[in-house]
């Protein structure tokens, strides 16, 4: 079995996390520059054993798909162009992560300088999209 890597994809950076080899949990890695991502996903994968790409779907409050997704679905094909075809890329509902991810910060304690870490943010977001993933999977498979 391998990881599960997820993307919170944003304009100027996606958040980066991962989960471990048996997919127990999910940890955040990094953030880097949006037009990095391809070059990153491939060092990723040729490092690690990665199994599936998910990927955060912005929606609206109605569940329809928002604005931003003008700007993801590009990115994400040429994406897809470039990861071997053994490896799905699914999209997973991101509503709310942000404001999970925010809410995380101030109960776990960071100062609020901190708080306004924007990559931080994301990594934080990244790390939510792949753990409700890993749950939504595990309720389906009983």
């Amino acid at each position: 079995m391998g990881r599960l890597l997820s993307i919170d994809f944003g304009r100027k950076r996606c958040g980066i996390a991962v989960t471990d080899p048996l997919r127990i949990v999910a940890t955040g890695l990094t953030t880097i520059a949006t037009a990095s991502l391809e070059k990153f996903v491939l060092d990723y994968i040729a490092r690690e054993g990665v199994d599936a790409i998910i990927v955060g779907e912005p929606r609206d409050m109605q569940g329809r798909p928002s604005e931003s997704q003008r700007f993801m679905r590009p990115a994400i094909a040429r994406l897809r162009r470039v990861v071997p075809d053994n490896i799905p890329i699914e999209f997973y509902d991101e509503r709310f992560t942000s404001v999970i991810a925010h809410r995380a910060m101030i109960d776990g304690g960071l100062p609020k300088m901190a708080r306004r870490d924007k990559a931080l943010v994301d990594e934080m977001s990244a790390t939510i999209i792949l753990n409700e993933y890993l749950q939504s999977k595990q309720y389906t498979q009983q």
